[in-house]
């Protein structure tokens, strides 16, 4: 008879590891009264990170106590207490590849539904004292579950635990939790779990990308290109011609050596030059978002000449139209969906360039979809691709756009050069009669990217339908740890082993045997970088791998998009080029 042996509460917490300090709420202590279990908790416990636990259908977290004697023999450990895996119900005869999603429970007073499995981080391998912890909770079936709260009501220890209801499908939380994490995505199967009402809509999302993204990686836990990269490592490229956008913008058009079409890009891509400036040092490597059609046989990249830029400082004077660069394959997840959404193409300054690449592929399908081309410069001479965003623009026949000029010259004419003077912002949208309901490309400075992605939520858009790709390193993602105040600029990493190259960063780091994983070079170098569980479960630290080869150490449960490496269990077998 399935019954509560144990409730447990935690409150939030402040604990050191590895030098940081981790704000979390995995230590749960148990309690000997009753209490009351409301609709997002238990009285006296909480969730240190509302983003990955907590909410309405993560409110109270189980674990069985089968579980616990099969860890105890597993791990050679005979010190585990009650809420030892951050769980708030310890119970007995629900065991995860038996009980299923949507399955009722009557506990005392309460009414409880099962919504997903738990989704492993690496805290929980912090509260077990064993770093694979968040792996093998999924590789050996055995991650626990939520329950929402649908009636709310006081429990205590030792009470049964009463089916009331079957969910629908008669989909196990093993199984649920084996389709998003584990190898094989069997289409039947996803559209089993798709249609339970009680699944959790994050699952949901998950698992739908999973169905409708095929491909090589898991699309439902990070955003992947649908297809491998055209070539591996780099290949020399001759520049067919230069042309000048702006006072400060060249665009370098890159063909094949023997005139053969290149591989069409996806609009929005990038590619990766690899320069050198200087024979007596490394190459320095840059990412340029290709500004031209993607399927014209050929690529363009433009490049601003920054003051202090070694690399474009040397594509503007030594750079020639019939002189060979190294290239890697476009690559990228910033890129045009499909969708009949209407399209809000937003950028500032040289952030012009990747959705110029998307105003081709609109204007080459002849698009219908309603589309918005905002854009901000400082004025006339710094304004890139004027003439030709307008002749792309002449050609859609749902139309709008907006220029504006932050200072505009004397001779900068209002109504035909620009529409009016200040800096794009949330409210100029609001005035414009901008739809929320759209699909948001946004490119630019970091600051003005950071800004406009805040304000647009606030405004009212769905996170989802706001995409952005930013210049330089993106925003590193840490659970449960403060990012600094002041972001710390990237440092190089010395000594004698491999070299890895974090591309965007422009930084270099040297393998050493002080590192586990290219996870913690990149720390050390500084570089923001994304990850969760640090095992190669979650795919949150997938990233484009531009050359160079690596090992698994654990081996990642489900593999990464071909052309991409999970830096969080990887170390390098050779020099490495990273798309971070």
């Amino acid at each position: 008879m399935p019954r509560l042996i144990s409730v447990n509460v935690g409150l939030p917490r402040d604990v050191s590891w590895r030098g940081a300090t981790v704000h979390t709420a995995v230590w749960k202590s148990t309690v000997t009264d009753r209490r009351m279990v409301r609709r997002l908790n238990i009285d006296g416990d909480g969730q240190g990170d509302l983003a990955g636990h907590g909410g309405e259908h993560r409110a109270v977290m189980v674990y069985q106590l089968d579980s616990y004697r099969y860890w105890e023999s597993y791990l050679h450990r005979d010190d585990f207490t009650f809420g030892q895996f951050g769980e708030n119900f310890t119970v007995e005869d629900l065991p995860d590849d038996e009980v299923c999603i949507g399955d009722r429970y009557r506990i005392g007073g309460a009414l409880f539904e099962i919504t997903q499995p738990r989704v492993t981080c690496y805290r929980v391998g912090i509260r077990m004292d064993e770093p694979r912890m968040a792996s093998l909770l999924v590789s050996h079936r055995r991650p626990g579950f939520y329950f929402r709260v649908l009636e709310e009501g006081l429990i205590g220890a030792g009470e049964e635990i009463i089916k009331v209801a079957d969910g629908p499908e008669h989909v196990s939380v093993a199984e649920v939790d084996a389709l998003l994490y584990l190898p094989g995505h069997p289409r039947d199967s996803l559209e089993r779990a798709l249609r339970i009402p009680a699944l959790s809509p994050g699952w949901k999302s998950s698992l739908n990308a999973l169905l409708v993204q095929p491909g090589t990686g898991n699309a439902g836990l990070t955003l992947v290109p649908s297809s491998p990269p055209a070539w591996t490592g780099f290949r020399l490229l001759r520049v067919a011609r230069i042309d000048r956008e702006s006072a400060s913008v060249l665009s370098f058009s890159l063909e094949s050596l023997d005139n053969s079409p290149l591989p069409t890009a996806l609009p929005g891509q990038s590619l990766i030059v690899r320069l050198r400036p200087k024979h007596e040092v490394g190459p320095v490597l840059r990412n340029y978002s290709l500004s031209g059609a993607p399927d014209s046989g050929i690529y363009r990249i433009s490049v601003k000449r920054e003051p202090n830029g070694v690399a474009s400082n040397f594509l503007h004077t030594h750079v020639n139209a019939g002189d060979t660069l190294e290239i890697a394959a476009a690559r990228g997840t910033f890129t045009l969906q499909s969708s009949k959404l209407p399209v809000v193409l937003l950028s500032g300054g040289i952030g012009a360039t990747p959705v110029m690449a998307m105003l081709y592929s609109l204007a080459s399908q002849h698009s219908e979809r309603a589309v918005w081309w905002l854009h901000g410069a400082r004025n006339r001479s710094e304004h890139a691709f004027a003439l030709e965003s307008r002749q792309l623009l002449s050609s859609l026949p749902n139309i709008r756009s907006h220029i504006m000029y932050s200072r505009p010259d004397p001779g900068d004419c209002l109504g035909r050069d620009f529409d009016a003077v200040g800096r794009l912002t949330a409210r100029v949208l609001d005035q414009l009669g901008v739809p929320r309901e759209a699909d948001f490309y946004l490119c630019g400075p970091a600051s003005f990217l950071a800004d406009f992605t805040t304000s647009l939520k606030q405004w009212g858009v769905e996170p989802r339908q706001i995409h952005s790709e930013a210049f330089g390193p993106g925003e590193g993602f840490t659970p449960g740890i403060a990012a600094p105040k002041s972001p710390e600029s990237p440092r190089s990493v010395t000594g004698s082993g491999f070299q890895v190259s974090f591309v965007r960063s422009g930084v270099t780091g040297v393998w050493s045997g002080q590192f586990q994983s290219l996870l913690e070079l990149a720390e050390a170098c500084r570089v923001p970088v994304g990850w969760s569980c640090r095992t190669g479960v979650c795919h949150s630290c997938e990233s484009a791998m531009v050359s160079g080869s690596v090992e698994y150490e654990p081996e990642p449960l489900d593999p990464p998009a071909e052309g991409n490496i999970l830096i969080c269990c990887s170390r390098p077998k050779s020099d490495v080029e990273i798309d971070l």
